[in-house]
């Protein structure tokens, strides 16, 4: 049996991509921060195949455990930054683990002669962190894609920005070792929807759904999608682990970027079906999903499935 190394494998989209390599045939191994907080992970014993999985700590800053992680895996999937929009310590808990951990994560997988293939889990904010509004300088009606050069503002979210500067550091790498003895591959999710397979409350993209679905804005940030009633690009969280799952074991990828994205609705329309209610505007195409479909075989669902699986689990919970 082959081994996987995911980092962040008890995370929203990382548990769907743990599932999808058990179901695979796969030893997998998921990286624990703290391993004595067992609610964190408690889930994924419940997964199919769940006798092939281990627990490993983790902290992507300390290169010893890194190694450890890393020795003996055949793949390694890095999804391992939790998007947050709020932080204490904004270079403690954000650039320094996004960026300097991507950092030693590459060069640790240098030094590690049994993994043959890299997946970064990167995302739409490094193509544009101005993310869910468009980047400046393009036609009403562009539609992004991996051609376009990557845009950043300093003025966009930090989390965007650090995930911009991370996958700048990837790229840069892929330029420098163009053979490797590995191949690298990134993909980069829009919003990513759906339900969460564990109980966890930390979850920010569930935490978005959940303010979508009640209309409500804890802070300004939020308030202004409201106001402007955006158009939001959305992709299915189960899309997203098949898409890792087939990046990480489809052969001749190395260098690629891949866009992963659906349909994008207005805010006001995505509240709407988060209640389980039909929309009464249109999906636009944003960005897209051509490359992906081609080179990686998946084909992406309509938004209203992850919304609707969301709107279904949280029926009658209160807001």
């Amino acid at each position: 049996m082959k081994k996987v190394g995911i980092i962040g494998g008890a995370g929203f989209i990382g548990s769907y991509v743990t599932k999808q390599f058990l179901e695979n045939g796969y030893r997998v191994k998921v990286s624990a921060l703290d391993i004595s907080n067992k609610g964190k992970y408690t889930h994924l014993s419940t997964l199919p195949h769940a006798g092939n999985l281990e627990l490993a700590p983790l902290d992507v800053q300390n290169l010893d455990q890194l190694k450890a992680f890393a020795a003996g895996c055949d793949i390694l999937v890095h999804s391992g930054t939790p998007f947050q929009l709020e932080v204490e310590d904004l270079q403690r808990d954000l650039l320094d683990p996004t960026i300097k951990g991507t950092e030693n994560f590459l060069r640790v997988v240098s030094e590690t002669p049994s993994v043959k293939k890299v997946v970064f889990v990167a995302s739409v904010a490094a193509h544009n962190t101005d993310f869910p509004m468009p980047a400046p300088g393009f036609a009403p009606d562009h539609v992004f894609s991996e051609k376009d050069k990557p845009y950043c503002s300093q003025e966009s979210h930090p989390y965007c920005q650090a995930k911009y500067h991370a996958d700048q550091v990837v790229r840069k790498f892929t330029q420098e070792n163009p053979v490797p003895g590995f191949d690298i591959v990134t993909v980069s999710p829009v919003g990513v929807m759906g339900n969460q397979l564990s109980g966890r409350e930390d979850s920010t993209s569930m935490g978005i759904q959940f303010l979508f679905k009640n209309k409500l804005a804890p802070n300004p940030f939020i308030q202004m999608f409201y106001d402007q009633d955006v158009y939001w690009a959305l992709v299915d969280v189960a899309d997203v682990a098949e898409s890792v799952y087939k990046a990480a074991t489809l052969p001749n990828l190395h260098g690629k970027h891949y866009l992963l994205t659906g349909e994008s609705w207005r805010v006001s329309d995505i509240s709407l079906m988060l209640n389980g209610k039909a929309p009464v505007g249109q999906p636009k195409t944003v960005y897209s999903n051509a490359l992906a479909t081609r080179d990686l075989g998946v084909q992406f669902k309509s938004a209203r499935v992850p919304l609707g699986n969301y709107a279904t689990a949280t029926e009658g919970v209160p807001a």
